[in-house]
Parts: C-alpha cells; sequence; structure tokens
C-alpha cells in the first residue's frame, strides 16, 4: 500500500514509545504509536528494509538496506536518512549493544559474517567471521553476548560482546531462524528459544551447557482450518516479557500467536491475528504484543493477559521485522 501526503513525526515528550515496523517489499518505515494504534510517521528511501534497531539516547534509528546493502542511519526527530554504511555483504537482521556504540548486522550471503558499526564514527569497522550465512542477530538481555543463527549451516554463534569474539557455537539439524532469551535471576542468560526450518514450534537451548534441552511443538491446527503455508517458515518470531514470565510464539502456518509460561512452557492460550504473523515485540509493560503480518499488509496488537486482539494497523507492503523503541 501507498500513503498519499506527507506524515510528520510527532515531537517526542519523556520515555515516549514507538513500534518501528519494517515493510520490507516497499522502501518504507512505519513509525507505530502504541498509545493510539495510530501510524504517526514514515520513514522512506530505504529500499527493502529488514532490521532495525533503536540508540538508547533516542537520536537514531538504524536500518538495514537489502536494497544497497548498507545500515541506513536515520534521525528520529526528523525521520530522514542521515546515512548510509556500506557493509560486507547482503544484510538481514541487526542488533544494538546496550550502551548503543555498536551495531551487529546479519551478513546473509557466505561464507557468513557479523560486521560491525561503531555508531560514534559511523563506520563498518569489524567483520566477525561465522559459519553460515546470518538470518538474525541478537545482543543478550544482559548485553553480554551477540548471538547469530544461520540457516543454511544450523549454527547458532555466541560472540563475546567485549572481545568481540566467538566464544561457543552449537550445530543444530535444522536451520535456525529467530531466536529469544530467558534469563537466570542475576540477569544472566538461561535459555535460547530457538525456531527452526521447517517446524512449527521451537527448541530450548541450555546457555551454561551449550545444549538443546528441550523441543516443543506448537498445538495442531483446529478441525477444519486449512493451514497458510505462503510466506516463510512454519514458525516464525518470538518475544519474553520483560518480567521473564511469559513467552509469545507465531505460528505463520496457523496465523495464530501462541501464549507459554515461563519456566514452565506451560500453553497458555493463543490467537488468530492477520495472515503469516513474521515477527513479534512487546511493549514494555508486558501487556501488548505488535504482530506483523507478512500477507496481510497489517499489524495485530493483541493483550497478552487476555489473548484477544484488539485492533489491526494498516502499515506497507509485507511487513517482516519490528522492534518497540523506548526514546527518552
Amino acid at each position: 500500500m501507498r500513503y498519499l501526503g506527507i506524515l510528520l513525526a510527532l515531537p517526542l515528550a519523556a520515555s515516549t514509545v514507538r513500534i518501528i515496523q519494517t515493510n520490507s517489499a516497499g522502501d518504507d518505515v512505519s513509525i507505530i504509536d502504541p498509545s493510539t494504534n495510530k501510524v504517526v510517521g514514515l520513514i522512506r528511501g530505504i529500499e527493502v528494509n529488514h532490521g532495525a534497531a533503536a540508540a538508547p539516547d533516542g537520536k537514531h534509528f538504524y536500518i538495514s538496506n537489502e536494497g544497497e546493502s548498507t545500515l541506513d542511519i536515520v534521525d528520529t526527530k526528523t525521520l530522514k536518512v542521515v546515512k548510509k554504511i556500506p557493509l560486507s555483504g547482503h544484510p538481514n537482521n541487526i542488533g544494538i549493544s546496550k550502551d548503543g556504540r555498536r551495531v551487529y548486522v546479519s551478513i546473509a550471503v557466505a561464507p557468513g559474517a557479523v560486521d560491525v558499526i561503531d555508531t560514534v564514527s559511523e563506520e563498518k569497522v569489524k567483520s566477525i567471521p561465522v559459519k553460515g550465512a546470518v538470518h538474525n542477530t541478537y545482543v543478550t538481555p544482559d548485553g553480554k553476548y551477540v548471538v547469530s543463527g544461520s540457516i543454511p549451516s544450523k549454527v547458532i554463534t555466541v560472540i563475546d560482546q567485549k572481545t568481540e569474539e566467538p566464544a561457543w557455537s552449537l550445530e543444530m539439524d535444522l536451520g535456525i531462524r529467530p531466536m529469544a532469551f530467558a534469563t537466570n535471576p542475576d540477569g544472566s542468560t538461561k535459555w535460547i528459544f530457538v525456531q527452526l526450518s521447517r517446524f512449527n514450534g521451537f527448541a530450548v537451548v541450555d546457555f551454561a551447557s551449550h545444549k538443546e534441552i528441550n523441543r516443543i511443538k506448537l498445538p495442531d491446527l483446529p478441525p477444519g482450518k486449512q493451514p497458510f503455508p505462503e510466506g516463510g517458515n512454519e514458525s516464525h518470531g518470538m518475544a519474553v516479557t520483560a518480567d521473564g514470565k511469559t513467552l509469545v510464539v507465531n505460528s505463520r502456518l496457523n496465523s495464530s500467536i501462541y501464549e507459554y509460561s515461563l519456566p514452565e512452557l506451560k500453553l497458555l492460550g493463543s490467537v488468530e491475528v492477520g495472515k503469516s504473523p513474521d515477527w513479534v515485540t512487546l511493549t514494555p509493560d508486558g501487556k501488548r504484543a505488535y504482530v506483523a503480518n507478512a500477507a496481510s499488509n497489517s499489524v495485530s496488537v493483541v493483550d497478552i493477559q487476555t489473548m484477544k486482539e484488539i485492533t489491526r494497523i494498516p502499515v506497507g507492503e509485507v511487513p517482516k521485522r519490528n522492534i518497540t523503541a523506548v526514546l527518552p
């Protein structure tokens, strides 16, 4: 879909929350205000935009640009691209360090790498070799590690954030798709939840032992419901609430999201959303989920406690990755 006219960025109050929704088949990124569930701004001119990150100081958004193989820096006040940083190859998703000084970019071509962008100099300063083209890159909740996953090599690579060198890796039996993290009481990483190619569910990897300890299959489709096969992997997109008590999991196959208790991994409920839910992000209070519906050109807003869809927000073409940005 295309927007007519110009949507200007709104003045940002203290601790403004925005949902940043990339639209992979267009050249615009939608900015959603979760207090109104309306699109309040557009970032234009980023062809085939993929991953997004927000600077902790609220000054910049970072968007991976598949069309030009760059990391694009966006001014949050004007929503204009102010710089394009060339990457070592075609990018996918990105992560940002806790202090905002580094952006880690998945390089989705062989032999595989995580590009390191220094946000002060605004230059690529390093390319960390990993095994296989990288689909997604994350920074663990405690900020100590960068975690990348490769579909073709089926390898998770855990990188020490201080040294920016690989610390350990784990090869699994299926390609590595999206990931999420559970933490210990001290904030360190306890588990990695891993979605896998051609599997409608997720695996649980113990961070300390570097081993898979569980695999959870999502419920079968209800009688009479036909699967929605278009749009990629069966299960794609997960998030853990800020209190660490709930895991939200997408199913593209069933056009639904599921809620599991933590640490028990007990199924609590589900709700149908738009077609081919590709990614999910949560509000800071953990009360609402924003689900990117890649085949519906919309974002579903779900109340996590009641597991009911509140509304559906029209966005750009083929929305995929999204993040929650807290802007001071």
